[in-house]
């Protein structure tokens, strides 16, 4: 039995709906309702009523097989990757799309000069820049803004300028850019009490308006995919570096350039003192790549991080970052 057209049942017997489902699985609407379809077919019956979306009584009793089938896969994954020694693993954590450009190129040109090592990868939500390396789930982490913790090493990676995504409809979608006086009463998606306060003051421009809350919109987004459903539907705003504009096209939603605002910074977290020879190469690749990728400097020129950058394990930066590197990815 096909485990995308389970992951499909399971995800809008949860949800309630194809539209939501299909978002949570990065699935198109069309892709989820072919899943449910061919494995009506497959099983001879209904498995949902349509209108309003629920579960049929066969797909009430269907669900409990289907969960157990998912989970016994799963953990049939994780028994034999767990077989796998953590010398002979780096897994990296990307939050949104990480650093732009740099953050491919950085895996690449990790890969091929450690053809041997298990590189994996993990999406992280906005709640995540310090829980997901603390509880030893990654080694690395592209996330952004730089965090503040004597626990975690930051690496500044890319400096870039800020814009706000909002709805297609806005008035201010026509305007070619913003100053913050335009922006910070707009409803901003709000982010779950237990997101890092660094984030929060980046995603709310929380300097600029005195330290004040945003007013809040009535959706909760972690992820750049949740912020962009609440815009394009007219129900809040976000923000994010310019790179957000290249990574993310989304139909009803427009990014516009806020000229006044600070520019940001997107990071490389590790844990403090990890010396792990595949964690130091990797942090090196990023250093060495990154003025390859850079937005340029801030305002003025002036670096918005000045000296709090972390330099302790820049000893041995000539590691070639091979023909991979340079190919990863395409150049604007």
């Amino acid at each position: 039995m096909d485990l995308r057209r389970l992951s499909s049942f399971l995800a809008v017997a949860e949800e309630g709906h194809f539209g939501r489902a299909a978002a949570r699985l990065f699935l198109s609407p069309a892709a989820v309702t072919a899943h449910i379809q061919q494995l009506e077919r497959e099983l001879g019956v209904a498995l949902f009523d349509r209108s309003p979306v629920r579960l049929t009584p066969a797909g009430h009793r269907f669900l409990g097989h289907a969960r157990g089938l998912v989970d016994a896969t799963n953990a049939a994954v994780e028994d034999i990757a767990g077989l796998a020694t953590d010398a002979d693993v780096l897994r990296v954590g990307v939050m949104g799309h990480g650093s732009a450009e740099l953050t491919p190129a950085a895996i690449s040109a990790f890969r091929h000069l450690r053809p041997h090592v298990q590189l994996t990868l993990e999406a992280l939500t906005f709640t995540e820049h310090t829980s997901a390396l603390l509880e030893h789930r990654v080694d690395v982490a592209f996330v952004r803004p730089a965090v503040t913790d004597e626990r975690i090493a930051v690496d500044v990676l890319t400096t870039e300028a800020r814009i706000v995504v909002i709805p297609a409809r806005s008035e201010l979608a026509a305007a070619g850019e913003l100053r913050l006086a335009d922006v910070l009463d707009l409803p901003f998606v709000a982010l779950p009490r237990h997101t890092p306060r660094p984030f929060t003051d980046y995603l709310y421009f929380t300097p600029a308006r005195g330290g004040e809350a945003p007013r809040p919109g009535p959706d909760h987004a972690v992820t750049p995919q949740e912020v962009l459903m609440s815009v394009a539907a007219g129900r809040g705003a976000g923000s994010a570096l310019s790179s957000f504009a290249r990574f993310y096209r989304w139909p009803g939603t427009v990014c516009v350039p806020v000229v006044d605002a600070p520019w940001d910074h997107s990071v490389l977290a590790t844990r403090a003192g990890d010396r792990n020879p595949d964690v130091a190469l990797f942090r090196r690749l990023a250093r060495s790549l990154a003025p390859r990728f850079a937005s340029g400097a801030g305002p003025g020129g002036a670096h918005p991080l000045g000296g709090q950058q972390d330099h302790r394990d820049q000893g041995d930066d000539h590691a070639d970052p091979g023909p991979a590197a340079g190919g990863a990815v395409g150049h604007r």
